[in-house]
């Protein structure tokens, strides 16, 4: 594996790119969300183990084009941790009637991803983040539909999580819950990408739920 450092690897699409830069700055190789505020939480907290933190997030990725690179941006690194959040974009083309959308390979692709993931990193410990959604902004017109394919999508990653011996890190009912406390916009602007304080949402429950399932200390 990682040798003496333990190694994280957040994967995914906008949320977990978070805006990341691409070369060697410290300050924004995380970019600017949960992935960073969690590498900042860890980072302090296991210091003593000098812990690695890679995000490779891409902005606009479906499973498929994480599958397409999976080689370089995943398993050449060889994470002792691998944090998987995605679906967005899978539903976005599909309600938007864009052809990357014509054909649903979400459960396909999420599933080649972590056979290959299995067989090559057979120690990794593996998380899967429940995609999520708001009834605010891009997905407010078509709710139902958008709801429909998201529970769908809800259920294909709980479902893989169990099937892999995964970490499941449910977060639509965090985020229905923090709705009630103030309007669905201050938590996702658009429907789809938090806020600051949306990404905050997304790194407690992560640290919560990862946390408790004991694979930081594996």
């Amino acid at each position: 594996m990682s040798g003496a450092n333990k190694v994280f690897l957040f994967q995914g699409d906008s949320i977990t790119d978070g805006n990341r830069d691409r070369g060697n700055d410290l300050n924004h190789i995380l970019g600017h969300g949960y992935a960073y505020i969690i590498g900042s939480r860890l980072g302090n907290e296991l210091a003593e183990l000098r812990p690695v933190f890679y995000n490779r997030g891409v902005s606009g990725d479906r499973v498929s084009d994480l599958y397409a690179r999976w080689n370089e941006d995943a398993i050449y690194l060889q994470p002792d941790v691998l944090s998987i959040l995605a679906g967005a974009n899978d539903i976005w083309r599909t309600m938007m009637g864009d052809p990357g959308g014509i054909t649903d390979r979400f459960e396909r692709a999420y599933r080649h991803v972590l056979e290959e993931t299995r067989e090559a990193l057979p120690h990794t410990g593996l998380v899967l983040c429940e995609p999520f959604l708001l009834k605010v902004g891009a997905t407010a017109e078509k709710w139902p539909e958008w709801l429909k394919i998201l529970t769908h999508y809800q259920e294909v990653v709980r479902s893989l999580a169990e099937e892999f011996e995964a970490v499941h890190v449910p977060l639509q009912a965090v985020f229905e819950a923090a709705a009630l406390r103030t309007d669905a916009v201050y938590w996702i602007w658009d429907g789809v990408h938090p806020t600051a304080a949306g990404h905050d949402l997304i790194a407690g429950e992560w640290l919560r739920i990862v946390g408790q399932s004991g694979i930081l200390q594996g």
